[in-house]
């Protein structure tokens, strides 16, 4: 079985890991995932005049521009998957990890899944999900487009709600 895991950080990493675990089986794999997106501003400001890293006389500036970028988005997906990858390797779970760029994470997400030839998809909510505001949430959209199951596991009750 092939799991994608799309996460932003917000997921309990051990009881998914606990999950993953069981339904991969000994040939499955998992393959965890965040999408991130590059700030405009971000890229604006690099390609300004005012910010030019130090020339080194190799690469051109688009070069160094496309590694400027692929290194925020390692570190920020490193940061937000981090967890959650030692939790699975902790179980002996194959863990892949993939660092998505990309401004719709609904499309990014699916588009990965399709290219993966994923079985099911785990993502968190952080939101009501049946709260009608809520329809357009990633994890609403995933579910309402992917051609695969989609586990969303809601984010776990506030402090003091009366819940248990």
């Amino acid at each position: 079985m092939r799991i994608v895991i799309a996460t932003t950080g917000a997921l309990s990493a051990d009881p998914v890991a606990k999950f993953a675990e069981r339904l991969t089986g000994p040939d499955g794999v998992v393959y965890v995932t965040t999408v991130i997106e590059v700030p405009r501003s971000f890229l604006d400001e690099i390609r300004s005049e005012e910010w030019m890293p130090e020339p080194d006389g190799n690469a051109p500036w688009a070069t160094q521009e496309d590694a400027v970028i692929a290194r925020y988005v390692e570190e920020r997906g490193a940061r937000l998957t981090d967890p959650l990858v030692a939790a699975l390797r902790e179980r002996g779970v194959d863990a892949k990890v993939m660092f998505l760029e990309g401004e719709d994470p609904t499309a990014t997400i699916l588009e990965a899944v399709e290219e993966i030839g994923a079985d099911l998809i785990v993502m968190g909510a952080t939101r009501a999900l049946f709260d009608e505001s809520q329809w357009e949430s990633i994890s609403a959209r995933v579910a309402r487009e992917a051609r695969c199951p989609v586990l969303v596991i809601p984010a776990g009750p506030v402090e003091g709600d009366g819940e248990s």
